[in-house]
């Protein structure tokens, strides 16, 4: 293990740890030594700490942190980020509002303290600029490498307690103009420029006209494609999995889903349906759960009462496996389905886990391992015990949002979600069951319809930041514009104000409920 120590900006020390001594490697910048480091010792962690931390770093949580290669992990104790709110006008991701009580995945990197892996570090050489300002060389590298499978973590077990008094160098509005010019496409440095107009009333018109001059960093992202991944975390004991499945009117669909998992290689311990038929008086469509001989435990639910959040919270209730598999009704599977899944699970030792969900001959977009931005709740393997005290929302129950939420939840207590692209999963995106009726919203009498919808906007309520809120509003304005009927932009004005405030009254209204 080799640690830099530095402070202003300068490398004070470089400290072999397993050694217990000195490296003699002092550079202009901090970057380049972190590089001429990683080329002294290929095989070793290697982590930045400010002299300010440096009494504080927990060394006894390495090993759990770092527990493969493609792991990046660093802790900002301070209140405030180097960039400021207004980064929320760009991005709306989750990972550019972090929880800071809990790891979670983001880009908002920290040269308070730090360690990524030399090998990672020397794949990635030609690949990054070494910034002089070594917080935005961090935020760089993180953005650039998130979205290619470079795992990226705020992680407070980094240091032994929070209150350590760091202060976070401040990124100028210049600087952040620079950072959105380099990461983003070009039409975000000018809804940054009115973002900053509109609701701070700031003309940031020098540091806008100076981010023209820089051009946007790209990369393939091939560099860490045949890095191989093998977690040292035991998160398998006994690869026993639940499969969790809603149902309502597609009986063809469930059987033929069923058939699948009886089919495979790995067998799941027990099935929990929950079938749903709204129709007062009805009963179950189900017999061949009863007439036909399973390979598995068949728990069945049936209510009256209709709602994805409902059936699935239903189910939690019943899990008794190690695993569950959260799936649809209308889904195929390959025989070796849960088995090659549980071996990319043993890889990246993580407890979420969304899996490529593909239509007929939709292509594969995605090819490599990395941060999911949401959860599906029709695709996904999760290990029991990061379920247990929750549920699905039910303010989300007939909207939008549930998966999204559930996966927030999840973030929120320390889990992470990666998207796997295998095994993959068909959907055959099946009909509507027959019996559905259309659920009745609550703000259907509304004359002004809202837009967005109120569970839409409930969602970035309770889960985005102002500024993050306010960039979506921005967004929205000129996105709706072309998708509605009324082209004198000053009535389209006043009628978007007017659904948008309908569509934070009724999120207001249930987020309270």
């Amino acid at each position: 293990m080799i640690i830099l120590y530095h402070q202003n900006n300068t490398v004070t020390q470089v400290w072999n740890d397993s050694l217990g001594e000195d490296v003699p490697v002092r550079l202009a910048s901090i970057a380049d030594t972190l590089f001429q480091a990683a080329h002294a010792f290929p095989e070793s962690l290697l982590f930045w700490c400010h002299e300010s931390q440096r009494n504080h770093f927990n060394k006894e949580s390495i090993s759990e942190i770092f527990h493969h290669k493609k792991i990046m992990a660093f802790y900002n104790p301070a209140e405030e980020n180097y960039f400021p709110d207004s980064i929320g006008y760009v991005d709306e991701s989750l990972f550019a509002n972090p929880n800071k009580n809990t790891k979670y995945a983001t880009w908002f990197a920290s040269a308070a303290i730090g360690g990524i892996s030399c090998e990672v570090l020397l794949r990635l050489e030609k690949e990054i600029v070494r910034d002089t300002d070594f917080d935005y060389f961090l935020h760089s590298l993180a953005k650039l490498w998130m979205p290619h499978g470079l795992l990226c973590y705020s992680e407070p077990r980094l240091l032994l307690h929070s209150d350590t008094n760091y202060k976070t160098p401040k990124a100028s509005t210049k600087t952040v103009f620079r950072f959105v010019r380099q990461h983003y496409k070009f039409r975000w440095v000018f809804l940054l420029l009115l973002n900053c107009i509109l609701h701070q009333k700031q003309w940031a018109l020098l540091a806008f006209f100076q981010s023209l001059f820089y051009s946007r960093r790209k990369t393939d992202g091939k560099a860490l494609d045949t890095l191989i991944v093998q977690s040292s975390r035991q998160i398998i004991n006994k690869a026993t999995a639940d499969v969790v499945i809603p149902t309502i009117g597609r009986e063809q669909y469930l059987y033929t889903f069923l058939s699948d998992l009886a089919a495979q290689t790995q067998l799941p311990r027990k099935v929990i349906i929950v079938e749903q038929n709204p129709t007062e008086g009805s009963q179950s469509h189900l017999d061949f759960l009863k007439n036909t001989s399973w390979p598995f435990a068949i728990s069945h639910t049936f209510t009256h009462q209709a709602g994805a959040c409902n059936a699935r919270n239903i189910a939690l209730f019943q899990i008794e496996s190690e695993w569950v598999f959260f799936a649809d009704d209308d889904i195929r599977v390959g025989e070796d389905f849960l088995e090659t899944a549980f071996s990319q699970i043993a890889k990246y030792g993580n407890e979420v886990n969304t899996l490529s969900c593909l239509q007929i001959n939709e292509k594969t977009v995605f090819d490599a391992v990395f941060q999911w931005k949401t959860f599906g709740s029709g695709c996904s393997i999760v290990k029991a015990d990061a379920l247990k005290g929750l549920q699905f929302d039910l303010r989300f129950e007939f909207g939008f949002g549930e998966d999204a939420d559930f996966g927030m939840q999840l973030r929120n207590r320390g889990y992470d979600v990666l998207y796997l692209p295998f095994p993959q999963i068909l959907h055959l995106k099946a009909p509507i069951g027959g019996f559905r009726s259309k659920p009745e919203l609550a703000w259907k009498d509304e004359k002004i319809q809202p837009k967005p919808s109120p569970t839409v906007m409930l969602y970035r309520l309770l889960h985005e930041s102002k500024t993050q809120l306010e960039g979506y509003k921005t967004v929205s304005f000129f996105k709706f514009y072309k998708h509605q009927s009324i082209r004198n932009p000053f009535r389209y004005y006043k009628n978007f104000k007017a659904k948008w405030a309908i569509s934070l009254l009724w999120a207001n209204k249930i987020k309270n409920s």
